[in-house]
């Protein structure tokens, strides 16, 4: 597949794999995107998880035929992009990798290579024949030693993980050519899951990058971004400053019912109150991947568990843990629990927000055992409170 006359795509799908990184699923599967330069000098733009190698080997060879790719230009070192680089190394001996001083630091580590290298800094350049590269590191997004690869001919950038989703490819490649309907809910989940702690990281990189013209955007995961490269950048930009919609999103436990209808009576007070935004998670049951993702997507939050084993119910620790995490800011927030002999999960509910400091726009709820006239008032108090606070923000 072509990107230009002499940019062309060799990356593969993975639709096996059921977990990304062994925590997030990933229904449509997922690309993992290589490009190949082929002028004077042949430059392979980062590889591809190793269990691919010889689909990608193919398609580097039908790119570029008996050629010898001269270099190898390292973006990202996670082992789905770097996967492949031993395995080159046999097929092209002579071939010299291209990276950051600490991207080479980590090909020795993870594959044992050393020889035969180019260590860049920030601005340098490489020249191919008519295609000029220029390498721009933008650390911490999301690994410290990731940068991005600027081609001046074709105003291209290949940008490594940023501006990624998940998402196999079906057929096509570049967004022009295709439906691109599944992958917008796909890029905030990948953006919630897996840069989602990077915030600052990833202004910065987009200040650095506004000073390129860029008329196409080459990701390692995903389509290729051209008629609606603005769209991208703009869903990183908001997510990174982490700003969001009107709306709620109430995420809860519950063994037996009992913190249920607390939850059920507050997303109903919500809608009443004229939230029209209301989503509603049982932690037992949806996927922690896309909570988040409506979390980074919604103003309010408010969480819902049980006691359990004098704490709190497990898969609600785990979201805590994750957006604190994530350092996730500017949430609106409120919480209630229920216990049967001895509470603890509204103390820990509460001492999480105090912690990663979420503005609290009501008193907590706590339930003892079966719900009564007292809580369901309350519960509904608490919502009219979030739905008061979030309506203050229209004026």
């Amino acid at each position: 597949m072509n990107i230009t006359d002499t940019i062309h795509y060799v990356g593969v799908n993975d639709r096996n794999k059921h977990l990304f990184e062994g925590l997030w699923p990933i229904p449509y599967g997922v690309s993992y995107n290589s490009y190949i330069i082929d002028d004077e000098r042949v430059a392979l733009v980062d590889t591809v998880d190793a269990a691919f190698f010889d689909r990608f080997l193919v398609k580097i060879k039908d790119a570029v035929g008996t050629r010898p790719v001269d270099y190898l230009i390292i973006n990202h070192m996670e082992p789905d992009h770097s996967g492949s680089i031993k395995l080159l190394r046999a097929f092209y001996p002579d071939m010299t990798l291209v990276g950051n001083k600490q991207t080479l630091a980590m090909v020795n580590g993870f594959y044992g290579e050393t020889g035969n290298v180019i260590e860049v800094k920030d601005g340098d350049t490489l020249c191919l024949g008519r295609h000029t590269l220029s390498f721009h590191l933008i650390p911490m997004v999301h690994w410290p030693e990731t940068m991005v690869t600027y081609d001046r001919a074709e105003r291209l950038v290949f940008s490594g993980d940023a501006f990624g989703c998940f998402g196999a490819l079906n057929g096509g490649l570049i967004d022009e050519d295709i439906n691109t309907d599944i992958y917008w809910g796909e890029m905030e989940r990948y953006y919630s899951c897996i840069v989602g702690k990077y915030g600052a990281q990833v202004q910065r990189a987009l200040a650095k990058l506004s000073g390129l013209e860029i008329d196409t955007i080459c990701p390692t995961h995903g389509p290729v971004w051209r008629a609606e490269k603005e769209r991208v950048v703009s869903i990183y930009d908001r997510l990174s400053k982490y700003e969001a919609v009107e709306g709620v999103v109430v995420a809860y436990a519950s063994m037996y019912g009992n913190t249920e209808q607390m939850a059920e009576t507050i997303a109903e007070t919500l809608s009443k109150e004229g939230i029209r935004n209301v989503v509603m998670h049982n932690l037992s049951k949806s996927d922690q991947s896309y909570v988040l993702t409506d979390i980074f997507r919604y103003k309010g939050l408010v969480l819902g568990a049980p006691t359990y084993n004098g704490s709190i119910f497990p898969q609600m620790e785990a979201l805590m843990s994750k957006l604190e995490m994530r350092e996730l800011k500017n949430r609106l927030f409120a919480c209630f629990g229920s216990f049967t002999w001895a509470g603890q999960a509204v103390k820990r509910l509460a001492a999480f927000a105090e912690k990663v400091k979420y503005e609290v726009v009501a008193d907590p709820v706590e339930m003892k055992q079966g719900m009564d006239t007292s809580d369901r008032e309350r519960a509904v108090a608490l919502a009219k409170a979030m739905a008061d606070r979030l309506k203050n923000d229209r004026n």
